[in-house]
């Protein structure tokens, strides 16, 4: 199975994260205490950066094709209801008992998105798209996630346009707000 990290073409890498999503959310529900919050915290970063990659590389390749457009406007819309659930999780302690089905509502939507993406779009990508510009897109895909924010911002919305302008202020907020977390809990 390739890696994030070495992974051929941006169907392959977005496929491995759609594995990785499912281990940890398997993963969140199997453990507790600081482990749990550990892995919340995981499935949390890797959701907020792979739903930024695929708004700014793949989905408007996508529109492209033909009926492109219906596909993508579902899959937004899969993950505008996905960022809202999660900003719901997004802070709240694993022991709050709001936390478990919140965490199941997150996970019934995320995996029924992942399945929607793997069975509608990303044949349309790899039947439109020459292996090349496919090979391109996995790299700007893992820029975009170097650089994506890493919590929920349901505001933003899920537009090539509105990423692009408030991405970079939300990600620096959450990327200093992820240190400063990450200090405190060695304090």
């Amino acid at each position: 199975m390739a890696t994030t990290a070495d992974a051929p073409d941006v169907v392959s890498l977005l496929e491995e994260q759609h594995q990785q999503i499912r281990a940890l959310f398997a993963a969140v529900r199997t453990t507790s205490g600081t482990e749990q919050q550990d892995n919340f915290e995981r499935l949390r970063r890797l959701l907020a950066v792979h739903e930024t990659a695929e708004e700014l590389i793949t989905h408007p390749w996508v529109r492209m094709s033909e009926g492109g457009n219906d596909v993508v406007d579902a899959r937004l819309e899969e993950e505008t209801e996905s960022k809202k659930l999660l900003a719901q999780l997004d802070g709240m302690a694993v022991d709050d008992p709001g936390f478990a089905p919140g965490l199941a509502a997150l996970e019934q939507a995320v995996l029924a998105h992942a399945d929607a993406e793997e069975r509608e779009e990303f044949p349309l990508l790899r039947a439109d798209t020459d292996p090349q510009q496919l090979q391109r897109m996995a790299t700007a895909a893992k820029v975009a996630s170097a650089l994506a924010p890493t919590h929920p911002h349901p505001w933003v919305g899920s537009s090539m346009t509105t990423n692009l302008m408030a991405g970079p202020i939300a990600s620096l907020v959450d990327r200093t707000r992820d240190a400063v977390t990450e200090v405190l809990k060695r304090t």
